[in-house]
């Protein structure tokens, strides 16, 4: 939360003047790469995609007993809406549709086994093409009423701390990872019948081999060169592994040669929709559930690139997830969310352009419309593609432990939600056949470990912090243990000053004076005590406790453990910055310190991206001192004000509410 010197030249004020009326730099996530590098980049998010994105279609096609020539119209037909989802969510469409960052939209799992349910009840149990209508109907509506409610759902982001969110990221990497091991001994399981077990052991070992040349290659990349060819490791593992299979006969291209030139969908190719309320309801615990998904989504994706998630930007996603879902009603597709896999890629090559991905959807359109392009992509060796998913999905998995290492699991019960969420999940996922034997409702929720995992984490947050007068009251941790309000009005001078002293860095008297107007009636009491100690402290006194916070430069770009003021500032410390970024930070510092003398403190938690931070710090080189003194003790009393909102967990959910309200309302 605090940004200041660093021991490099100290620039004139000049060269401060002129830094501070440049224009600020484009946020990552919005800058352009050169043409030939943003169409390779664009290609390895489609490879990387490409498998589950047709598994789905697949799926539904086997379980309504679809011929060949559908299940390839629905491949088409899936591949040319992920590719306009993805358009929708990453360049966005108007204001206020799509979040604009780099997430590839992709046909939710959630949503397989309701569709095949809709569709055989539909055709009275038959199957075939007959249910489709019905089924068509129900996601018609689903992502229209999702559309409409995008903005309600985006103003429950207060119940999704970051003990939520860091589960919900964890679950979905380690179980995701069961889709790759999946494809990794897919040579095996897929053995034609009356092979031997020694050949089948065989051929998994094959698929194993062929995992792990191509995480290795991709390992290698990462290690040995930097800058572009580091941000393809992806692209050239599956390409070299590729040619690898291609070389031992287990890679066949053939049906290149045989694929259509080129194949169109059109709009309700199956019959005009029909509308079931049973199907409709369905399909919206569908969208509810992948609404969650969507939100984890799109804070890992905001963890990896730098940028802080807002209400505005989950109503965004929604609209768009709402928006593509309608599409794929209409276009003969299914529901659509945003996928982890491609969050992971963005995680492994650090590059945020969105551009990227929106490029991507074109690539995906293109593989739409010619069947052959798409056919080349997949005689990928299912093995090959399992090994680079598998480093993919784990990056997703480090993210949520990183997240979770904001949040305090001494307090036992961030630490229950975390384990319980994860247990549940991985259950589901090491036995994915517990779900048979359920009513088809529960096999919704029970289906998929993201699922029950998601579902989880969010339930357990509102029973231990926003149910019952427990959550209320709560007001501190202290070594895991919550403490009421009137304990702390119990509490002599030293042990209330253990308890809140924290909340300034270096200096306990804020604490040791506002110990002194106990009793406190709530929490805003003693939240206003607090920053009333700092308000009528003299000038010395403001001025030396402004002094004893750490440089929010240099704790942006430390690698060491800072504790609680690194914790502040890892919104935006979470990626590393690039030599350009670093050398603008240090200069802003070291232009700070010589105008005022002191660190440059900045609550980070209330500034949007790394744009705004330093044309804000530039803005503040050049105010007069005696307002910058003003501000910078502002800044202080925000961090302890960001700190308290973390050390009460939540207590105070009338509060939230209001402050949400006017976020929005700005």
């Amino acid at each position: 939360m605090a940004l200041g010197s660093h021991p490099a030249a100290q620039p004139s004020r000049s060269t401060a003047a002129e830094a501070s009326a440049a224009p600020a730099a484009k946020h990552p996530v919005d800058q352009v790469p050169p043409a030939g590098r943003l169409a390779v980049l664009g290609v390895q998010h489609v490879l990387a995609f490409y498998a589950g994105a047709v598994i789905v279609p697949l799926v539904i096609s086997q379980g309504l007993g679809l011929d060949t020539e559908t299940t390839v119209h629905l491949i088409n037909a899936d591949l040319l809406t992920c590719g306009i989802a993805t358009i929708i969510q990453s360049a966005g469409l108007g204001p206020k549709i799509g979040v604009r960052l780099p997430l590839i939209q992709g046909v939710t799992f959630t949503a397989v086994s309701p569709l095949i349910a809709i569709g055989m009840a539909a055709s009275g149990g038959a199957g075939g093409t007959a249910g489709l209508p019905t089924m068509y109907g129900s996601i018609i509506a689903a992502g229209v009423l999702t559309f409409i409610a995008a903005p309600w759902f985006a103003r429950l982001l207060r119940f999704f701390p970051p003990v939520v969110t860091g589960t919900l990221l964890t679950v979905m990497g380690t179980t995701l990872m069961s889709v790759s091991a999946g494809d990794i001994v897919s040579l095996g399981a897929n053995a034609p019948d009356g092979v031997s077990a020694a050949a089948v052991n065989a051929l998994t070992l094959r698929g194993l081999g062929y995992a792990v040349l191509t995480i290795a290659l991709i390992v290698a990349v990462q290690r040995i060169f930097k800058g572009f060819m580091a941000t393809i490791s992806v692209l050239i593992g599956l390409v070299a592994a590729t040619a690898v299979a291609v070389a031992l006969g287990d890679a066949d291209f053939s049906e290149v040669a045989q694929a259509a030139p080129l194949g169109v969908t059109t709009p309700f190719y199956f019959g005009i929709p029909q509308f079931s309320a049973a199907g409709i309801l369905s399909m919206l615990i569908v969208m509810a559930v992948t609404a969650v998904e969507t939100t984890g989504d799109v804070f890992a994706t905001g963890e990896v690139v730098g940028k802080r998630i807002t209400p505005a930007h989950i109503a965004a996603a929604l609209r768009a997830d709402g928006l593509s879902t309608l599409l794929g009603g209409v276009l003969n597709s299914f529901p659509y969310t945003c996928f982890a896999q491609n969050v992971g890629l963005v995680r492994l090559t650090r590059v945020k352009s969105r551009w990227v991905v929106t490029v991507a959807g074109v690539i995906m359109i293109a593989l739409g419309l010619l069947p052959k392009a798409g056919a080349v992509v997949a005689a990928i060796p299912t093995p090959v593609i399992g090994g680079a998913s598998l480093a993919m999905f784990a990056s997703v998995a480090v993210v949520g432990i990183q997240t979770l290492g904001k949040v305090d699991l001494r307090d036992n019960r961030n630490a229950v939600i975390a384990s319980t969420s994860i247990g549940l999940a991985l259950l589901v996922t090491f036995k994915p056949d517990i779900s048979a034997s359920m009513p088809a409702w529960l096999q919704i929720i029970f289906g998929s470990g993201v699922t029950i995992g998601a579902l989880s984490a969010v339930a357990l947050n509102l029973l231990f912090f926003h149910v019952g007068r427990r959550s209320s009251e709560d007001v501190a941790v202290v070594a895991g243990r919550t403490v009421s309000l009137e304990e702390v009005n119990a509490m002599d001078r030293e042990e209330f000053v253990a308890t809140l002293g924290g909340l300034y860095d270096g200096a306990a008297w804020p604490a040791e004076r506002a110990w002194e107007q106990r009793p406190f009636g709530s929490t805003s009491r003693l939240r206003q005590a607090l920053e009333d100690a700092v308000l009528a402290a003299s000038p010395a006194e403001q001025e030396a406790l402004v002094a004893g916070y750490t440089d929010v430069v240099d704790l942006l770009l430390s690698r060491e453990d800072g504790g609680q003021a690194h914790l502040d500032t890892a919104s935006l410390a979470l990626e590393e910055f690039d030599d350009a970024e670093a050398a603008e930070l240090r200069g802003l510092a070291a232009a700070y310190r010589e105008r005022f003398g002191r660190p440059l403190v900045m609550c980070v938690a209330r500034v949007a991206n790394r744009a705004q931070l330093v044309a804000r710090g530039w803005q503040r080189v050049e105010s007069s001192p005696a307002r910058e003194a003003r501000v910078a003790l502002g800044e202080v009393i925000d961090i302890a004000d960001e700190r308290f909102d973390v050390m009460i967990a939540d207590a105070n959910p009338i509060r939230s509410a209001w402050a949400r309200k006017f976020e929005q309302l700005g």
